[in-house]
């Protein structure tokens, strides 16, 4: 039995309506030669006078191997299907049965293959999904903690102000919850957008200053949660024209820009900047996005796998005091949020560290 995947064929007709050497066509030729080694055996003892009784015996002892050899055959394959079965039924979905067989059993072996394919790929997706919802449900679930916190220690006041702000926190936190039990209709971009029109120097500002919030609260925490934790760190926006406006959907826009930031200062050097520039796309109401890091920046042979899951990245480890490895999900997160606005997101050069360019389309052209 081979434990990586077997050589696959097309599931519909494995064999292209041909086998040539099927179940029943090896039952008849067991027959067949059966009856052949009699008649052959009786014609010898014929012509040699030899007594009948020892023809019997030799034809019965030839008629047993050949029986045991044919059995062996069907019978191996059935044990290697066996064995498979009671690893998927424990959960192992990595083990295949060999198709080296061009009968009824070779199609049994290849169909039990593409379940054990479907099975892993089930269990990998609902996996995946116990990471997504963990890591996006962290960032407002951490800024409520930190506003909480705050008020019941006296170093804020229970305001309008503070209390809009967690309130914000929770409305952000319902509708994440709404988005991440969904998260099996995320590959087939099904997802609704709420596109609207929006200041852009406003939007960012306050995703920076949350991200500032939630490293501080996670500081203070000492978690070790998977997400950025440093507070030494600066955050730069840069938005130029200061009235640049976008259309797109803000809270997807902010899985982006938080996701990116919180991978650019995971990755920085102690006491780095990150820089966040937004300027005017090609097309009305577009926006191009630039997120800059100090770091030690990325690979070109890695830029292809940078938004892949759980891909960590080749850096050993990250830089500075309180980052960790991360989960590897917010980048490929990123890349769905703007895969669904038909942008664009891809690693840039960059003369130090790294730089990660998004670009949204804005409004739909108008047929000429």
């Amino acid at each position: 039995m081979s434990d990586g995947p077997a050589a696959r064929r097309s599931p519909g007709d494995p064999w292209g309506g041909v086998r040539p050497f099927s179940i029943k066509t090896k039952l008849g030729a067991l027959v067949v030669i059966s009856v052949l080694i009699t008649t052959g055996l009786s014609m010898i003892a014929v012509h040699t006078k030899t007594e009948l009784r020892f023809i019997t015996v030799f034809s019965m002892i030839a008629t047993l191997l050949i029986t045991q050899f044919v059995a062996h055959s069907l019978t191996a394959p059935l044990d290697d299907m066996n064995t498979v079965a009671r690893s998927i039924s424990r959960g192992d979905y990595t083990r295949r049965v060999r198709e080296n067989r061009r009968d009824e059993l070779g199609d049994l072996a290849h169909t039990i293959n593409l379940m054990a394919d479907e099975l892993e790929a089930q269990d990998r997706q609902r996996k995946e999904l116990v990471a997504n919802v963990s890591h996006e449900l962290r960032t407002p679930i951490a800024g409520l903690r930190a506003v909480l916190e705050n008020i019941v220690d006296g170093i804020s006041a229970a305001d309008p102000e503070t209390m809009r702000t967690a309130l914000k926190q929770t409305e952000r936190l319902g509708r994440l919850v709404e988005t991440l039990l969904d998260l099996s209709r995320l590959d087939n971009g099904v997802v609704p957008l709420r596109k609207r029109r929006f200041e852009v120097w406003p939007y960012l500002s306050g995703v920076l200053k949350e991200a500032n919030m939630v490293a501080s609260a996670r500081a203070s925490l000492a978690t070790g949660s998977g997400s950025h934790t440093r507070t030494d760190v600066h955050l730069h926006l840069d938005v130029s024209p200061p009235e640049l406006t976008a259309h797109a959907d803000p809270e997807r826009i902010h899985q982006v820009v938080a996701n990116l930031i919180d991978n650019a200062v995971k990755h920085s050097p102690p006491h780095g900047r990150v820089t966040v520039k937004a300027r005017r796309g090609p097309a009305p109401e577009s926006l191009d996005l630039e997120i800059l890091d100090e770091g030690p920046g990325i690979p070109e042979s890695e830029w292809h796998r940078v938004f892949e899951r759980f891909n960590r990245g080749a850096v050993s480890a990250p830089h500075g005091p309180g980052s960790d490895g991360g989960t590897g999900l917010g980048l490929a997160i990123a890349r769905w949020a703007v895969d669904l606005h038909g942008g664009r997101i891809g690693v840039a050069e960059s003369q130090r560290g790294c730089r990660i360019q998004v670009t949204l389309p804005g409004l739909p052209s108008l047929p000429s």
